[in-house]
């Protein structure tokens, strides 16, 4: 489990074509400080497992599934990533129950600069649009982030100023795809809420 309190921007290394697979290696010196095989890493919002471990470099594999509900098959050499441990069970929740687990992705629509923060809009696939609301919480690239705005096929955010120095939304452009990932707690209270109705008899 995260919190979407991203905590370094770290860097692809390389990326390691396997056929429907990829390995990916990342330089993450804050990450790898205390990382050990097996240990869960999110990669813009995408769980991971380490792999293997040399220096900051951690290698994870990501499978096909992976690959075609994230944006993380559009990664290269050099491109900057959002990097969270695993949240500790004694540390403090600072943002929202994030899984790791991307429902879909978005694609930013536009992003208005303002004199201390940025309004961005994204796109919002309808297939998970019902469990998003206002002043809700979303992780985008794996940052949690508070809903300011709904509309038909869309959301907005309010981006501060830490929010773009420390994470890839700062270097996020219109056209730019995004991992989306929606309140898990959301999605359960539909389950239960759909598993008890009452049948409807005509």
């Amino acid at each position: 489990m995260f919190t979407g309190i991203i905590e370094e921007l770290g860097e692809v290394v390389a990326v390691e074509t396997r056929g429907e697979a990829a390995r990916l290696a990342v330089r993450g010196p804050v990450v790898t400080g205390d990382a050990v095989h097996g240990a869960s890493i999110a990669v813009n919002g995408v769980c991971l497992t380490v792999a293997g471990l040399d220096g900051d470099v951690f290698t994870a594999d990501v499978m096909r599934e992976t690959l075609r509900r994230s944006t993380l098959g559009g990664l290269t050499g050099g491109s900057r990533v959002n990097l969270e441990r695993a949240v500790r069970a004694d540390a403090r929740l600072g943002g929202h129950i994030v899984q790791g687990h991307v429902d879909g992705t978005g694609v930013v629509l536009s992003r208005e600069p303002g004199e201390h923060w940025h309004d961005v809009r994204v796109s919002l696939p309808d297939d998970i649009a019902r469990y998003v609301v206002e002043k809700g919480s979303i992780a985008v690239d794996g940052v949690s982030l508070t809903v300011a705005a709904l509309g038909p096929g869309e959301f907005a955010v309010a981006l501060i100023p830490t929010t773009l120095d420390l994470t890839t939304l700062g270097l996020r452009e219109p056209g730019d795809p995004v991992n989306l990932e929606v309140d898990v707690i959301a999605k359960y209270v539909e389950s239960l809420t759909v598993a008890h109705r009452p049948e409807v008899r005509a």
